[in-house]
């Protein structure tokens, strides 16, 4: 199984770049963000620390079910804290385990205090897909003796 740092190398290249948003920023604003960036969460930063994630699922849970209004509340109001984060040396095994376990999405990579990626349940789901494929080849070749 591989680890978070060789999934995170095989991303796309435009999918490789973390986008945040500050705690104080208004709601619509990380919408925005995650709209124009076709991603469905952002690490919330402040003083290059994460502290928290906000996702869709935030958005519609704390602001859309209770009637809040997307420009009058900052992000620090909903997003999910406290922040679950792997280091790059973690099996997707082990992160799978942890997102399934804690019913997250997106899991945050932190090495040495500093955001190195964030890797979402579809991308460990593609990456599992794939090592499962590449064993069934391999079992076939076996058993047809190539």
């Amino acid at each position: 199984m591989k680890t978070v740092a060789q999934l995170l190398k095989l991303k796309a290249k435009q999918n490789q770049q973390v986008h945040t948003i500050a705690p104080d920023q208004k709601v619509l604003e990380a919408l925005k963000v995650m709209a124009d960036k076709n991603v469905g969460a952002l690490p919330v930063m402040e003083n290059g620390q994460v502290v928290g994630v906000i996702s869709e699922r935030d958005y519609a849970r704390k602001v859309v079910l209770q009637g809040r209004s997307s420009e009058g509340t900052s992000v620090s109001e909903i997003m999910s804290t406290p922040v679950l984060t792997v280091d790059s040396h973690q099996s997707i095994d082990t992160c799978m385990g942890i997102m399934t376990d804690r019913h997250l999405r997106h899991l945050p990579v932190v090495e040495d205090g500093k955001l190195l990626g964030l890797l979402s349940i579809g991308d460990l789901v593609k990456e599992a897909i794939a090592e499962q494929a590449d064993l069934i080849q391999q079992l076939e070749q076996y058993i047809r003796g190539d």
